[in-house]
């Protein structure tokens, strides 16, 4: 009995172990893109929660110097006496500037996790977009398998490099905030 070869359909194509090998390549990229963006976006979440339980208590120290402000306000209008009332004036004094001078430093570092948080989001934009353009690139390039045309795997590489390079610039634009 003759033996029976079995070839695969397109063996003969020189271009589908080449586009193969890109679809991987492009696929690798791509999960790295895909990682560094969804890391980016944790960070904002993380950044912009820091920035809100700043801010809050933030708005917690603003509260009790005001408070103090009013009860100086109260023993000055309801006392007759002023020298019994002193000693509690000094201590409310000190409560509230102490309390402004927190609120100040709060409200500092409420702002740097503001700008941190604001940096993150604009890195994880360089990502989505990034991953987008990778995810066209392998589609693209995957089209080759069924059409038998040059040209997709040519585009989906013209997509691949730019969605790498704003995979690239998104992770330097980190490196450059963070490094300054």
């Amino acid at each position: 009995m003759a033996e029976i070869e079995v070839k695969p359909e397109h063996a003969d194509d020189p271009n589908t172990r080449r586009v193969g090998i890109l679809v991987g390549v492009v696929g690798i990229l791509l999960s790295v893109v895909t990682i560094a963006s969804h890391r980016a976006h944790t960070d904002a979440v993380i950044h912009r929660t820091e920035s809100n339980d700043l801010w809050s208590y933030y708005q917690a120290k603003k509260i009790r110097e005001n408070t103090d402000e009013v009860a100086q306000s109260l023993l000055q209008t309801l006392s007759n006496e002023p020298a019994k009332i002193e000693t509690a004036m000094k201590k409310l004094d000190a409560a509230r500037v102490k309390y402004a001078a927190d609120a100040e430093k709060l409200q500092d570092d409420a702002r740097g996790k503001d700008k941190e948080t604001e940096l993150e989001e604009r890195r994880a934009l360089f990502f989505d977009v990034g991953e987008g353009l990778l995810e066209l690139g392998l589609v693209l390039c995957s089209l080759y398998f069924l059409a038998r045309k040059v040209f997709f795997p040519v585009l989906g590489v013209i997509a691949g490099i730019a969605g790498t390079a704003l995979g690239i610039c998104g992770a330097l634009l980190g490196v450059w905030s963070f490094g300054a």
